[in-house]
């Protein structure tokens, strides 16, 4: 027997697609959370330690732990007494040697006008002068300082021509082969010297009132120093034949003239060294250009003090909070040394790591959101701004086994606190969009 069953109605059928419809929806957001790509780090943000540039004694410090500071406030200070002590001798230094630069500056003005008086005197003299015969131009032709290099080239050339003199005269007599002529030459060169004396003592005898015995014993004296004279040249000239005896005269004859040359070449020299290129003012010139270096130097030594002294107050490096004081005053602290750390709280960071086969889901700047165990209820927003370019093993803070065992990406993002809720460490999940 059969019987229909009843027509379902509309409403029911209404009912259930709704109901249906409901599922797939539900399942579908389900999974789309599941996929989801999250991950969880701790806030961070810039620390940085303060530290003294110059060691000290801490007199005073001005901020305490959790008090906001701005960049260039002073944070603490160390004991001046020291370097203001040595402020004080550099600025006698900068003192003295202004005053030491103002007496050169003075003496050069007044050396440097002296020598071009006299140069003028001195080229009024050459313009009247005649030039030697062998001369086609007359004297001021050639510029001074043309002269003066002139002058100087054939004072150097005069000094070698003395060299070589010597070395000459040494030769000759070393040619000589002879070992009892540099003797011989001694024995000359005294008798010579006593005839001189002889000499001038019979004449003076001669000229006396009472000259009979006076004038005997000058005479015998004489007479004695004039046969010591005619041994020692004959003992001289027995040591040498007429072309040795040559030689050495002429070889002793070319030292003298080299030497008579080089005396006129200076004397020469000095003459045409007048005006700016004369000695006196070449010398007040260097001295004036010694007290200007020592006058640099001081202020140099002064501008290192104050340097120093600047850095007696340790200010803050850029705005933030102090997270840790590590000083109180009366310490002793070592250039280097932590004295404060400040963290910029207005800029906070978060780092969290990605497993490997996640990796193309991230891009610089893609958005994410984040929340922390101690607002709950509340989401931040977050931006990736640097993503490692390498893989590493994944950090001990990561708890999980199969976490353990993957290479991961660290991935860094901005976190936008406008209300400064978060805090430095609190940790935090973030899940990217």
């Amino acid at each position: 027997m059969n019987h229909k069953r009843p027509p379902i109605p509309a409403i029911v059928i209404l009912v259930l697609l709704i109901a249906l419809s409901a599922y797939f929806i539900v399942t579908q957001t389900s999974g789309a959370d599941e996929t989801a790509l999250t991950a969880s780090g701790a806030i961070e943000a810039t620390q940085v330690n303060v530290a003294p540039e110059i060691s000290g004694k801490v007199t005073d410090v001005l901020v305490e732990e959790g008090q906001p500071v701005s960049t260039n406030d002073p944070l603490l200070r160390l004991d001046p007494s020291l370097l203001s002590a040595q402020r004080a001798v550099a600025s006698a230094a900068v003192d003295s040697a202004t005053a030491a630069l103002a007496s050169s500056q003075l003496k050069y003005a007044q050396t440097l006008e002296t020598a071009l008086a006299a140069q003028a005197a001195q080229r009024s003299k050459e313009w009247q002068a005649f030039a030697p015969s062998e001369f086609d131009q007359p004297n001021w032709y050639i510029e001074q300082e043309q002269q003066i290099a002139a002058a100087q080239i054939e004072l150097d050339a005069a000094q070698s021509a003395i060299d070589d003199a010597n070395a000459n005269l040494e030769k000759v007599i070393t040619d000589l082969k002879n070992s009892d002529y540099l003797q011989a030459e001694q024995d000359l060169a005294e008798a010579r010297a006593a005839f001189v004396i002889a000499e001038q003592v019979k004449e003076q005898a001669s000229n006396a009132s009472d000259s009979g015995g006076l004038n005997e014993a000058a005479q015998d004296y004489y007479d004695e120093a004039l046969s010591n004279l005619d041994d020692a040249e004959e003992a001289y000239n027995d040591l040498m034949n007429n072309d040795e005896a040559e030689d050495l005269e002429y070889a002793r004859g070319q030292v003298l003239v080299a030497r008579q040359r080089y005396d006129a070449a200076y004397a020469r020299l000095l003459t045409l060294q007048t005006g700016e290129q004369s000695p006196s003012v070449i010398a007040a010139a260097k001295a004036l250009d010694q007290a200007e270096s020592a006058l640099a130097q001081a202020e140099a030594s002064l501008a290192l003090v104050d340097a120093q002294i600047a850095k007696l107050t340790v200010n803050a490096p850029m705005n933030g909070v102090v997270l840790t004081r590590n000083v109180e005053p009366g310490e002793f602290v070592q250039p280097g040394a932590t004295t404060l750390t400040i963290g910029n709280i207005n800029e906070l960071t978060i780092t969290v790591y990605i497993p490997e086969d996640r990796y193309g889901e991230i891009s610089l700047g893609q958005s994410a959101t984040l929340t922390a165990d101690s607002f709950p209820d509340v989401t931040f927003d977050a931006t990736v701004i640097q993503i490692a370019d390498k893989a590493e093993f994944t950090p001990r803070n990561v708890q999980t086994v199969e976490g353990r065992s993957s290479t991961v990406f660290a991935i860094k993002l901005s976190v936008q606190d406008p209300d400064g809720m978060l805090k430095i460490g609190m940790p935090a999940d973030v899940v990217f969009k």
